[in-house]
């Protein structure tokens, strides 16, 4: 059980479907693209939290905009940010995406193209979107959970490490996460090996119902 795991299955047929349509592209790419995406930002995750700067900052930000309840109708918080609907930071994906990738976006953004087959224009479409599902998702585990920081940490890091391991990923996940972050995440992994198994992996699965 880890975040990867989770943050794909959030994204239904129809979700997948809604995304494509507005992105001009098929399914199937917008699927893997949608798998780089959120490795990427899992990884650029991990990265910040390996800091406690890094971490205190990921967890205010949890606690003010991310409680987590947009997972619970993620069809309708999409359509609302591609019809320009949603206008909080919870779904503010231009704002996330700063805060975790910084200038960095164009350089993940053209090389998840090249592996998904998406232009790197699609790719930038479809990054704001995602970014809010994954902060959702960290912030319904915080807060139902009962996680602290220092747990959410551990989840980050094992999940990241998990996500460059994943079958028929890991070429994606590992060049996109090693231009962009230039390996940092995964040395910080090797230095604080976190595991999103065991008790934190059943209260995730606990929440999520996986």
């Amino acid at each position: 059980m880890d975040l990867m795991q989770i943050l794909q299955g959030q994204l239904s047929d129809d979700v997948v479907s809604q995304i494509s349509d507005h992105i001009g592209a098929e399914p199937q790419q917008t699927a893997t693209a949608a798998s780089g995406i959120f490795a990427t930002l899992l990884g650029g995750l991990a990265n910040n939290a390996s800091t406690e700067g890094g971490l205190s900052a990921l967890g205010n930000a949890l606690d003010r905009d991310h409680d987590g309840s947009m997972v619970d109708d993620i069809m309708g918080m999409v359509g609302g940010m591609i019809q320009g609907n949603q206008t909080s930071n919870a779904t503010n994906g231009g704002g996330i995406l700063g805060h975790i990738l910084g200038g960095q976006q164009e350089n993940a953004a053209q090389q998840i193209g090249q592996s998904s087959g998406l232009s790197a224009s699609q790719v930038m479409k479809l990054m704001p979107i995602l970014a809010p599902i994954v902060m959702s998702v960290l912030g319904k585990a915080r807060s139902q959970g009962g996680l602290d920081l220092s747990s959410i940490g551990n989840i980050l890091m094992g999940s990241a490490q998990n996500a460059s391991q994943q079958g028929g990923m890991g070429d994606l996940i590992g060049s996109v996460l090693g231009g962009v972050l230039g390996g940092g995440s995964q040395q910080q992994q090797q230095q604080q090996p976190g595991q999103s198994g065991g008790m934190l992996g059943s209260i995730l699965g606990g929440i999520f119902g996986k």
